[in-house]
């Protein structure tokens, strides 16, 4: 069944088509690969799964509050403009908000399994390509289990949000191999990491809570493996090599700084546009939740050495500076408990579910 029809509003074209730069690299190198990307490796081979067994599909969800959350996590709520709408049009803007967030999310899975594609074909060494083939199997899984949760859960789709869309492209575009790796394993992996992180936190829809954390045990090995990837090689880079790679940082965090603000959803409503933006740009709740959206980026970016005056200074004017303080290992290492903990959970309901049918059986033959 195509999904075309169920998008709030008609998507242009079939297919976006972006130019890619650059080469195919291949490596005679077959030995010697780095110990730490290896094991990255390994792991993620150890770590795959299958989205249908795993999550238990049978779980509803409201389509108007998808994650379960408080009217308080709205931007709009308690504002004039709020206090003037009906609870049948509150009511549709919050089923709007979760088809566009999910959506995002399911387009974002798209292009990280685009641009893991690309770094397979691209990067120069074979350590990287092994791991960012096991990354391109994580996509393709995301994508297909986010599809599935928008098209039977929600029933309607958003059209990719044009920051995202935007940072893509200039992942892609850009001829030089380590441009892919920084878009899309630092920036937009790292952001989409603390989006699921905060909403796998506060939901309280069970296949939601779920879903995204098994979602983010992949995510954390992805950009621990762009975190480790470019950290030598930006250690050899020149002065100018360097600056050019920060005003790329410096550009792209602006773009994720705007990318979940939801306009999309305001303009598809028909809604005083300028209104609801004043709303959510006045919001304490949102700029909390849009400085958090940068505790998994900013520590990245420090790490591997793109920390000049000028990030430093963007980071700041944002208000995320102190995120680069953030225990970014401490943090990946709580993502893979807590989806190892949903499974052990998972598991013990179902053995007691089983001991019961067993138990009911014997009971029935006994009398």
């Amino acid at each position: 069944m195509t999904s075309f029809p169920l998008y709030s509003t008609p998507v242009s074209a079939d297919t976006w088509n972006v130019p890619m730069a650059g080469s195919a690299r291949f490596s005679w190198e077959y030995d010697g690969g780095r110990e730490r990307l290896l094991a990255l490796y390994q792991k993620g081979k150890d770590k795959q799964w299958d989205a249908r067994d795993r999550i238990d599909w049978d779980l509803e969800i409201d389509p108007i509050n998808v994650a379960g959350l408080p009217d308080e996590f709205n931007p709009l709520h308690g504002s004039d403009l709020w206090s003037r709408l009906s609870q049948r049009e509150r009511d549709e803007v919050d089923r709007h908000q979760g088809s566009w967030l999910f959506s995002q999310f399911l387009h974002g899975e798209q292009g990280a399994l685009t641009v893991s594609a690309r770094i397979v074909q691209s990067v120069p060494d074979m350590d990287s390509k092994f791991y960012a083939a096991t990354q391109t199997m994580d996509e393709a899984r995301h994508v297909e289990l986010f599809g599935r949760f928008v098209h039977e859960k929600i029933g309607m789709y958003y059209p990719v949000n044009q920051d995202l869309a935007k940072l893509l492209a200039e992942s892609l575009e850009d001829s030089r191999w380590d441009l892919p790796y920084l878009g899309m394993q630092v920036l937009i992996e790292g952001l989409a990491l603390a989006a699921f992180g905060l909403y796998r936190d506060l939901a309280t829809a069970p296949l939601v809570k779920h879903l995204l954390a098994y979602v983010m045990q992949d995510e954390a090995r992805h950009v621990a493996f762009g975190r480790l990837a470019l950290k030598d090689y930006y250690r050899e880079l020149t002065d100018r090599e360097r600056a050019e790679r920060e005003e790329f940082v410096i550009e792209g965090s602006l773009l994720m700084r705007d990318r979940f603000t939801g306009r999309e959803v305001f303009e598809t409503l028909d809604m005083p546009v300028d209104e609801c933006m004043e709303c959510v740009e006045s919001s304490e709740m949102f700029h909390l939740y849009r400085s958090h959206l940068f505790s998994r980026i900013v520590p990245v970016v420090r790490d591997i050495g793109l920390w000049g005056d000028g990030v430093r200074s963007a980071y700041e004017s944002m208000g995320v500076l102190d995120h680069a303080k953030s225990d970014l290992l401490a943090l990946m290492r709580q993502d893979e408990e807590i989806a190892d903990r949903y499974d052990a959970d998972r598991a013990a309901t179902e053995l007691a579910a089983r001991k019961a049918e067993v138990d009911a059986a014997m009971e029935a033959g006994s009398e």
